[in-house]
């Protein structure tokens, strides 16, 4: 297992290797002039002209891109065009309320997901079961913008309960991880369903069953466990993708997190920001997918990696 993670834990290099000459490449490709954007739009051409000088966008691509990765290998990461902060600050700000806005809705919606799953699996094709898988589909087919918009209108709105913007307080969070995890709860609750219903199956349930073991113990010690490797799966490919794809619940929410952060700096062309975010959600990527291969081997002993 040790020998795994630490071939797993090279292979990071060329893959951001990669993901960086393709972020930097489509960066450059994107429409607009940052130093014109810096300079404003009434500036004339030659303090655009200067701007893009100060900026180092004045030189060939290829040495803007050596230029970039050898600060980035010593840890900096440059500084904002828009806001002419070091881009490592901006992140670093910005990353808590999105890591906490992730684990509030990841929490509960592994919670309600898996629940709803498991009793629609002990249930199946009856009407816990319907109930359960009409919930599922309605989750994952709702926009996750009109979800968001239709909670602020009833509990903001109209009933005043909840704030819409911001992250100051613990009220803040409630909208925002339910428009988030919906779309996950929804997820989990299909796959949780899909694992128990082919472990609910298997010889050893039965037997289980046969040996007079209670109905909660068969679930809860027999099958759950047995059940939970793709489930895990889905779980931190889903914990990824609420940490780097928050960018609409953010953005309709006003939430100074880090897709805010992507979304503003993509509107003013914010080269240094834009590619390290990328970097950063490719890095998290990777690294929650070795998290999960490694708890296979926890969760199932007979899995072993050569």
């Amino acid at each position: 297992m040790l020998n795994y993670f630490l071939k797993r834990l090279m292979g990071l290099v060329p893959t951001l290797l990669i993901v960086a000459v393709l972020v930097f490449l489509f960066v450059h490709m994107l429409p607009g002039d940052p130093a014109r954007l810096a300079a404003g739009q009434e500036a004339d051409d030659k303090t655009v002209a200067m701007v893009r000088a100060q900026l180092g966008l004045d030189q060939p691509l290829p040495k803007q891109f050596v230029s970039f990765f050898g600060h980035m290998l010593q840890g900096d990461f440059g500084t904002s065009i828009r806001s002419r902060r070091p881009v490592s600050t901006e992140i670093a700000e910005r990353f808590g309320p999105t890591l906490m806005l992730t684990i509030t809705s990841m929490v509960w919606s592994v919670i309600f997901g898996m629940g709803i799953g498991i009793v629609s699996a002990v249930y199946r094709n009856r009407w816990p079961d319907r109930l359960g898988m009409t919930l599922a589909v309605s989750g994952i087919s709702f926009p996750a913008f009109a979800l968001g918009m239709l909670l602020m209108q009833v509990f903001s709105v109209q009933l005043g309960w909840l704030p819409t913007v911001g992250a100051a307080t613990w009220k803040h969070y409630i909208l925002p991880s339910l428009t988030l995890g919906a779309a996950v709860a929804a997820v989990m609750a299909r796959f949780t369903r899909a694992s128990f219903v082919e472990v609910i199956q298997e010889d050893f349930v039965r037997t289980a069953r046969a040996k007079g073991v209670n109905e909660r113990g068969v679930i809860l010690k027999h099958t759950l466990r047995n059940a939970l490797i793709p489930v895990v799966t889905m779980m931190g490919l889903q914990f990824g993708f609420l940490l780097g794809g928050s960018i609409v619940v953010e953005a309709v929410f006003n939430w100074p997190g880090l897709g805010r952060l992507l979304v503003d700096s993509v509107q003013m062309r914010d080269y240094p920001v834009i590619q390290t975010l990328v970097l950063l959600f490719s890095l998290e990527f990777i690294l929650i997918n070795l998290v999960v291969d490694v708890l296979y081997g926890y969760i199932n002993p007979t899995i072993r990696y050569k």
